[in-house]
């Protein structure tokens, strides 16, 4: 659904009385295949949100090439348009307006009749499960029925590929959940759904393959699962009373531990190859040095674990 070579794209800032040019995509090469849930995970300025422009034709690259649902970005830029969907981060919807009244509008300016335009209107208002709410003005919304309005807009067309744009962000507990039920719906009824994501836990649960994104570029593509394998043996956690840098000496010249970190909040995660088998030797190595344990966990290793590997910091940390 969606092809990408080298694509990349850079902008001019100002800082002090220069300007300095920011490379914020980096030649990204992508494949995205039809009918799946892919994901751009990433902090925030590693550039997604450019990336995903750049694919709905919102910014002109300055170099690579894609096709996207079948058309050509950089030559058929109206014909991407016309097969696409795209939801913005920052929301789209007017204070003043109902939420039927928005979606046949959107609906009209893609060429369907007034009847057509008012059938999907209330189709999209039954799917989305906001018929209670139809008729009232989208300020009187809260951030997960407006939330649910905006992505009715991008798919009311009927695209083939569909790109939402940080879709959960600021959203409660209950509203985002629901929004996960919403966009598994689209990929079951057969849309290719394009997300960025900052949110860890949502790109495992949620997405078919993940693409994750640094400073403009992808340093690591697959399925959650692929990409945790890629990371061999098992995560523990160890806080203790006193320095962290007293522990991490410690066990650093341990021969169990692959390999050890600092972290900010006082603790040091180890890399071993059997946690289980593994923390009673922990337990009796700091205990020997005199180093006082608060608490030890042992982890799976999670996809912030491949973006620490892959790029030297914690994925929530930035």
């Amino acid at each position: 659904m969606i092809e990408t070579r080298g694509l990349r794209k850079s902008f001019r800032s100002r800082q002090g009385r220069g300007q300095q040019t920011v490379d914020a995509v980096r030649g990204v090469d992508l494949v995205v295949r039809e009918g799946e849930i892919f994901g751009f995970l990433g902090p925030n300025g590693a550039g997604k949100t450019t990336t995903l422009r750049m694919l709905a034709t919102l910014i002109e690259p300055d170099g690579g090439e894609a096709i996207v649902a079948g058309a050509n970005l950089r030559t058929e830029p109206g014909e991407v348009r016309r097969r696409i969907g795209y939801v913005a981060q920052g929301g789209s919807t007017w204070d003043e307006s109902t939420a039927r009244e928005e979606l046949v509008l959107q609906a009209r300016m893609y060429g369907l009749s007034k009847a057509e335009a008012q059938r999907r209107a209330t189709r999209a208002l039954e799917a989305f499960q906001l018929t209670e709410y139809a008729d009232r003005r989208c300020k009187t919304y809260s951030g997960g029925q407006r939330r649910r309005v905006e992505i009715a807009l991008g798919i009311i067309h009927e695209p083939k590929v569909v790109f939402l744009d940080e879709p959960t962000t600021g959203l409660d507990p209950q509203s985002r959940a629901h929004m996960w039920d919403e966009i598994r719906r689209l990929r079951a009824e057969g849309m290719t759904v394009f997300i960025t994501t900052h949110y860890l836990d949502e790109a495992d649960a949620l997405c078919d393959r993940i693409a994750i994104m640094d400073h403009g570029t992808i340093v690591a593509e697959g399925t959650p699962d692929e990409l945790k394998r890629q990371i061999s043996g098992d995560v523990v956690l160890v806080t203790v009373n006193g320095p962290a840098a007293d522990a991490a000496r410690v066990l650093q010249a341990e021969p169990y531990v692959n390999r050890l970190e600092t972290l900010d909040d006082g603790g040091v995660r180890l890399y071993v190859n059997d946690g289980t088998r593994e923390m009673p030797q922990i337990l009796r190595t700091l205990d020997a040095a005199g180093v006082t344990l608060n608490a030890i966990e042992l982890h799976r290793p999670s996809l912030d674990d491949v973006f620490l590997t892959k790029t030297g910091r914690s994925l929530r940390e930035s």
